[in-house]
């Protein structure tokens, strides 16, 4: 396969690449299996590896907190079903990391020893690694829409409180339809969108219920519990 195949990968905005995969869960058909929810789909470089198990023990220990989200966690390593298995039990008997212990695993992680998903996802990056994949992560949306793409190297583990700040920023913005600042986080004051017409960046300017510092820099309150109740379920 040409090299420019193997880095290629979905932008924001298009439809998540479609495949069929097994998985510890048993088979999968993505992102057809998950319509209606969010999905988190990540991959790892390797099973059996520190910074890996570190990153699985976390995002297990929140995948309820994810799951109320509605948003759905689905791994990925170029590793076998039988090494993912092993591994997984290894987590669940004799590892402890940071108070966590006796951690299951639960969500599916895929099974991709001939690359397919990875490639087709441009997960893996010649440059750091022609046979394992870089930790990705791919936002998927309702819809089977990519909303977001964050990578980081093999040596990088992943900062599991913005992947959850990330994902309910993104349904606020949907939801209330605003955009979120920098940091932003529940209960922080939303960007209005800038106003597209002298007529309007006048009223913006005048509007009581905006913090206006100038006509394309306006913010307005969101309560953090209304947007809570928004995005998560009961």
């Amino acid at each position: 396969m040409e090299e420019n195949t193997i880095i290629s990968m979905p932008r924001i905005g298009d439809k998540a690449p479609e495949f069929k995969a097994v998985t510890t869960q048993g088979e999968i058909n993505f992102p057809a299996d998950y319509k209606g929810n969010w999905v988190i789909l990540f991959s790892h470089p390797a099973d059996f590896t520190p910074v890996c198990t570190s990153e699985f023990m976390t995002f297990a220990s929140l995948e309820e907190k994810f799951e109320k989200a509605n948003c759905k966690l689905v791994g990925l390593s170029v590793d076998g079903l039988y090494s993912h298995i092993a591994w997984l039990r290894t987590i669940k008997d004799k590892i402890e990391y940071k108070g966590m212990k006796d951690v299951e695993v639960k969500f599916p992680l895929i099974e991709d020893i001939t690359m397919d998903v990875a490639k087709k996802y441009g997960m893996i990056q010649p440059g750091e690694s022609s046979t394992k994949a870089v930790r990705a992560v791919f936002f998927v949306d309702p819809k089977g829409i990519i909303r977001a793409i964050i990578y980081y190297p093999l040596s990088l583990g992943r900062n599991f409180d913005e992947l959850y700040r990330a994902l309910i920023a993104m349904q606020t913005a949907d939801e209330f339809g605003v955009a979120t600042p920098a940091d932003w986080n529940p209960g922080d004051d939303v960007i209005v969108s800038p106003a597209g017409s002298c007529g309007m960046a006048k009223e913006r300017m005048d509007d009581k219920d905006l913090d206006c510092k100038d006509w394309f820099f306006c913010t307005k309150k969101l309560d953090k519990e209304k947007v809570l109740k928004a995005v998560l379920k009961k």
